[in-house]
């Protein structure tokens, strides 16, 4: 979404339903099968969710390692760059996954900022 459209929806909506629908509504993300579910006012929190679907089992019957990795891999990203603002350049450089078990059944994720994090990117 880009920066002219968000200004105009923030007449109407608040930021944290913006970052909500306008994730959902991507087709890339609509693609991982992940979706947003909560985004907390401050947008420091982001909750997501991957259902177990046609869409991203594996041939074990198992959430494909690389839907995991695409619903997962923005957020942050995505998430600090709404709240530094135009200030600051962020960029997603590397990422790392490390599975602990085959996924059968629906995934969670909780991403949250703190604001030692954010004082930490100021300086």
């Amino acid at each position: 979404m880009n920066k002219s459209a968000i200004k105009y929806l923030e007449k109407f909506f608040k930021r944290s339903t913006i970052f909500k629908i306008g994730f959902n509504l991507n087709l890339p993300y609509r693609r991982s099968s992940g979706r947003v579910y909560f985004v907390s006012e401050d947008l420091q929190t982001v909750k997501i969710k991957i259902p177990l679907s046609y869409k991203n089992k594996n041939y074990k019957g198992t959430i494909f390692g690389g839907s995991m990795s695409a619903a997962t891999d923005p957020i942050y990203m995505i998430q600090l760059i709404t709240i530094l603002g135009n200030d600051y350049v962020v960029w997603d450089k590397a990422a790392n996954i490390r599975f602990k078990r085959s996924a059968n059944k629906t995934l969670y994720a909780n991403f949250t900022i703190s604001d030692t994090f954010l004082d930490q990117i100021k300086e």
